[in-house]
């Protein structure tokens, strides 16, 4: 019985002993004094309280002190009560103050907070990086279409992360300007004799600003012809030209079928008069018999006329 009480206590103790180091980190305060940190057992007990991580904020001030930074736990609390990343500002600053890079501890807190990745910021300051534009395509007064791929090396604006436009602006605005440069070159000639023309126009334009990026240099990479766009214009309005032409030429002999039509139904209903007018004859002519206007021989030369008229259109005919 006293032993297993005494097994008893012993795990009692060992439980007490480690919640009580859990909120009492005594090595880890051992670990910053030994490494010239100035912070205090208490700080770190109410750091527990507070939530935060005491070994995070430990580490990191131990990390920028070795590195010659001045750094104070108060302000690398609330950044990580903000849901910062404490390391990753520590070492973008002990990268600029390396690189000689002015760059202080809440310039660093807000760009983290901004959702950029502060330690490449400062790295891509010290070495710039190149972004490949996507083809672009554009048209020269001559009506040739050239298809240019640029390379643009860009290094962070540290003053312009926060707020500042991203790499899609960039390669927006670059791909806007390469548009206008080579529209606005008389041949296609031109560009493909001088590709750095469009570096320059483009670079004169001040396509960084308002971004996070500043351009140190435009370069065309590769320029390709495409299409004659003007002979492919040009072919859809003769197209367009003809269709036209068709639809009017279809109009008008619309019109002369529907006039044939007409005239035909107007020789048909004359026709039809003369038929009517020649049933109406022989009822004049024996009229004429009976009141004495028409004798005999009168009517036998009439027929004599009759029959030559009608020898006359069979000779024809034939």
């Amino acid at each position: 019985m006293d032993i297993t009480m005494l097994l008893v206590w012993i795990g009692v103790g060992i439980v007490g002993l480690v919640v009580f180091l859990w909120f009492f980190p005594v090595a880890l305060w051992f670990q910053a004094m030994i490494s010239g940190v100035r912070i205090s057992l208490i700080q770190l007990v109410l750091m527990r309280w507070r939530g935060v991580s005491p070994s995070t904020i430990v580490m990191a001030m131990v990390t920028g002190t070795k590195a010659g930074l001045t750094l104070h736990p108060n302000e690398l609390e609330a950044h990580y009560l903000a849901k910062g990343d404490v390391p990753k500002v520590v070492n973008a600053l002990i990268s600029a103050d390396k690189a000689n890079i002015p760059l202080d501890f809440k310039m660093a807190a807000a760009i983290d907070l901004a959702g950029r990745d502060v330690f490449e910021a400062v790295q891509m300051s010290v070495n710039p990086k190149v972004i490949n534009t996507p083809p672009v395509t554009a048209v020269a007064k001559d009506g040739i279409q050239l298809i240019a791929k640029a390379r643009v090396t860009v290094r962070a604006n540290i003053k312009q992360l926060v707020g500042g436009a991203g790499e899609e602006t960039v390669l927006a605005r670059v791909g806007e300007g390469i548009v206008s440069s080579i529209g606005s070159s008389e041949s296609h000639k031109q560009v493909l004799e001088n590709p750095d023309s469009i570096s320059k126009v483009v670079l004169n334009k001040g396509l960084d600003a308002g971004t996070a990026f500043e351009i140190l240099s435009i370069d065309i990479a590769d320029i390709d012809i495409g299409k004659n766009i003007g002979a492919v214009l040009q072919i859809d309005q003769a197209q367009a030209d003809k269709n036209i032409a068709q639809a009017r030429a279809e109009e008008r002999r619309a019109m002369a079928v529907a006039l044939e039509q007409e005239m035909k139904a107007k020789a048909q209903e004359a026709r039809a008069k003369v038929i009517e007018a020649e049933q109406e004859i022989p009822l004049a002519m024996a009229e004429a018999f009976r009141n004495g206007n028409l004798g005999i021989m009168d009517y036998y030369k009439m027929k004599n006329i009759q029959a030559d008229t009608d020898m006359r259109e069979n000779i024809a005919k034939q």
